[in-house]
């Protein structure tokens, strides 16, 4: 490397470490891509072709189209006045067997914001289709197709990735995605398989937080004091949660999606309290992992530039820079599900409920025990992060 000025030269020779860094560019940016449509791919379920002789029935067979002409109606629904007249919707059919069809729906309209959808011509929509004998005997409309605009917003997050993080954006693609299938296949489908919510959670994010930290930072003593802090951290998260919720007697049931889980066709006996752990443990994670991988880099620069510190020194250091960092990690659970509860929290000041009453709800002392187990875990991560980091760095 050569300095001139402000700017720096880079001889790329095979001793470098930039070298092989560079060189190893292109095969980790072909495995970023390759575990997003995999994850993709998991995430959502491939629909069956309808079959070519006709002699199977399918219900409910989601397919896209395209909104061509909107016909507004006027006034009220005939016969049921309490219904707004509906509207006309003429679709096509953009994919499968029946693509370049055309059909006109209505859509009924209940007044209801949160049930009610305004087509407008040009809309990608996601229709319900019965199909019979090769025939359509049922269309339905059933939502607006999102997914472009969600596809678009990734690949600006991925692209930005990329830009600014360069390789270690790349290597964060390749964390994220492999979280997303530890998610989709070993911690979901066993959880529907009627596995022990705390066990499975427990080992999904050891063997993801060691995968993730090493992948990151290379297999070197700084990711292994990052990964011992940020499981311990998690691990004292979730003592503290699964103490919480014995104590308070919190029973999981507190939203509504956890009660449907009863009505499931798989029929699972869950348990509802392990599931609630589940849901603070993996949602701890990323604030612990990412204070384990700080302050365990931090305390790996300060040896760095000072090899003469001892243990305790080294500790202490890290200590201090984690103290910069707890309380903005802190707020960073709280606001997040502050944020995620905040219609509830509108609907209770609303209806002007009793503190003590708002407290004291399970679903309401479900996030409080949330968020405080999840700042408890980032907290004590700090001292073990530090400890551990000292002690590998001097080894």
């Amino acid at each position: 490397m050569q300095n001139t000025g402000i700017f720096r030269v880079y001889s790329f020779k095979k001793s470098s470490g930039i070298w092989w860094r560079w060189r190893a560019l292109p095969a980790l940016l072909v495995l970023a891509v390759v575990l997003i449509v995999l994850l993709i791919h998991g995430a959502v379920p491939v629909q069956a072709a309808v079959p070519e002789n006709g002699s199977e029935t399918m219900l409910n067979k989601m397919v896209r189209g395209r909104v061509l002409t909107v016909e507004e109606g006027t006034g009220r629904e005939e016969g049921n006045p309490r219904f707004e007249a509906p509207q006309r919707v003429t679709v096509e059919i953009t994919e499968g067997p029946f693509k370049g069809e055309v059909y006109t729906l209505e859509n009924y309209l209940s007044g209801i914001m949160a049930l009610d959808i305004q087509y407008r011509p040009g809309d990608r929509v996601i229709l319900s289709m019965d199909v019979e004998d090769g025939k359509i005997t049922g269309l339905f409309l059933a939502d607006l197709a999102r997914e472009g605009n969600l596809t678009t917003l990734t690949t600006i997050f991925l692209l930005l990735l990329v830009v600014v993080g360069g390789l270690q954006g790349i290597k964060g693609i390749l964390s994220l995605g492999l979280i997303g299938l530890g998610i989709l296949k070993i911690l979901l489908p066993g959880l529907l398989r009627g596995m022990d919510a705390i066990w499975l959670t427990v080992g999904m994010i050891t063997v993801v937080t060691a995968l993730t930290l090493l992948i990151i930072g290379g297999l070197n003593r700084k990711s292994i004091a990052a990964i011992i802090g940020t499981v311990g951290g998690v691990v004292i998260a979730g003592m503290v949660a699964k103490f919480s919720i014995s104590a308070a007697r919190l029973t999981g049931l507190g939203l509504e999606e956890a009660q449907m889980l009863q009505f499931i066709p798989q029929q699972v006996q869950f348990n509802y309290q392990g599931l609630l752990f589940a849901a603070m443990v993996i949602g701890a994670l990323g604030a612990i992992m990412d204070m384990g991988m700080s302050i365990a880099s931090a305390v790996t620069e300060v040896y760095r530039a000072n090899p003469g510190l001892g243990v305790m020194d080294l500790f202490r250091s890290g200590l201090n820079v984690g103290r910069d960092v707890i309380g903005t990690m802190s707020n960073t659970l709280i606001l997040a599900y502050t944020g995620g509860a905040l219609p509830l929290l509108l609907l209770l000041m609303a209806y002007e409920m009793p503190l003590i009453k708002m407290l004291n709800m399970d679903m309401i002392a479900s996030e409080i025990v949330r968020a405080l187990a999840g700042s408890i875990g980032i907290v004590l991560a700090v001292p073990l992060t530090a400890m551990v980091a000292g002690i590998l760095t001097k080894r």
